[in-house]
């Protein structure tokens, strides 16, 4: 916890806490809120969203109101975050090449989306669990873009103290990045499961990738969820490719939102970030009020390959990923909505994206600047447990594996 840094970030004029969990600070109209919510909120500062037709599909259940009211300061946060997230993935990118960054490393360039409509649609009494592609939702949970980029840079003062990387990141309602395919799908059901157990009208956002949704565990957990009728959201991100194969040549049906049978299902165009915003908030509510999971798919799309060793061009075409580039990201899409309903001027926009290009490169320097993780031994154990609650012996695999935590050294010890 030591390492989630709370910062306030100023791009513009407009001030965004990512430490306090976004979504908590903002007054949100939601689908189904109270008159009295409403009244709280100024009328002038309130713009309506239309959606398009296309985004939303429903199985069996009714899809979200296409139209809705937020607050224009909502719209402008989301942009910013949007564009923080991307500085920050290209990056990790840059950091990568310059062999600064070892290892895995899974980037999220194209579906910004999916994290800041999710984050700004939910609070901090909600738990999010992802798989490995996590940078962009350590972000909107809490840890700065410091601590992220310190951590893939094996930084003592990574969000996870240098030793867990690209796959292995955590903060205040975030529980991973989690890097063995699908297995954080029955975790994000154990949450939820925690969440009713203890009475909160709280959920639980369970996310995984097209390539992880054939896995048993998916379906099982699934089960376990609507059995007990657990406030639990599998939210598949689909963005057409497991690794280097297209979804049609792995899944014998790409209607991932169907997969749930028993359970009630939302695709979602994962490429607008107001849908996602709206569908979230529609989901956040749907579980909250005790209708049990839901299975939501995002179609998004990522530019860039799998992992940072994959070109991501020996199984599409350039042609193709320019395309979704140029008719599909989400920033241009929210961009384009801000100078729409003159929320923001062109000058003020590319104010933001200078601002957030200075803030993720002097996060960049710092983390650069930071010490790797001694090379002591303690440093290994030293997350075992809880400072304070440890054993006396962890025994390990032989006698010089053995730890003594009191003297902090190997006990080699002969059993």
């Amino acid at each position: 916890m030591s390492r989630l840094v709370n910062i306030s970030k100023v791009i513009g004029g407009f001030k965004s806490n990512s430490s306090t969990f976004k979504g908590s600070s903002l007054k949100i109209v939601r689908t189904l809120a109270t008159s009295k919510d409403a009244e709280s909120i100024d009328s002038s500062d309130l713009v309506s969203v239309d959606l398009p037709q296309t985004s939303f599909e429903g199985y069996n259940l009714d899809c979200p109101e296409l139209s809705f009211e937020t607050e224009k300061e909502t719209l402008l946060k989301m942009y910013k975050d949007m564009i923080i997230v991307r500085r920050m993935e290209m990056a990790a990118d840059a950091l990568y090449k310059a062999k600064k960054i070892r290892g895995f490393c899974h980037l999220s360039v194209g579906q910004e989306a999916i994290a800041v409509g999710i984050e700004n649609a939910i609070d901090h009494k909600d738990t999010v669990i992802t798989s490995y592609r996590c940078h962009g939702f350590a972000f909107m949970r809490g840890a700065s873009v410091k601590s992220i980029l310190a951590e893939l840079m094996g930084r003592r003062t990574g969000v996870s103290f240098g030793k867990g990387g690209s796959m292995h990141m955590f903060a205040p309602g975030f529980y991973g990045g989690n890097g063995i395919v699908g297995a954080q799908v029955p975790l994000g059901a154990g949450l939820a499961f925690a969440q009713k157990y203890k009475g909160e009208r709280s959920v639980c956002f369970d996310l995984y990738g097209d390539g992880a949704s054939n896995q048993g565990q998916v379906f099982e957990a699934y089960n376990m969820a609507k059995l007990w009728n657990l406030p639990c959201i599998f939210v598949c991100e689909n963005n057409k490719y497991g690794m280097g194969t297209a979804a049609a040549r792995s899944s014998a049906t790409t209607e991932y939102f169907k997969r749930g049978q028993y359970i009630p299902g939302l695709k979602i165009n994962g490429m607008d970030v107001l849908a996602c915003y709206q569908g979230s908030k529609f989901a956040k509510d749907w579980a909250s009020q005790g209708n049990g999971p839901l299975v939501l798919e995002f179609e998004t799309y990522r530019y860039g390959g799998h992992s940072m060793s994959d070109p991501g061009t020996t199984y599409r075409t350039r042609e193709e990923v320019q395309h979704m580039r140029s008719r599909n990201d989400p920033i241009a899409g929210l961009k384009a909505v801000l100078l729409e309903k003159n929320i923001a001027t062109e000058a003020e926009i590319k104010s933001y994206d200078k601002a957030a290009r200075k803030y993720v490169d002097e996060q960049v320097a710092e983390a650069e600047g930071d010490a790797p993780p001694e090379a002591k031994m303690d440093i290994l154990f030293e997350d075992v447990y809880v400072p304070g609650s440890e054993i006396p012996v962890l025994r390990g695999r032989i006698s010089d594996d053995t730890w003594d935590f009191k003297n902090k050294t190997f006990l080699n010890k002969v059993y």
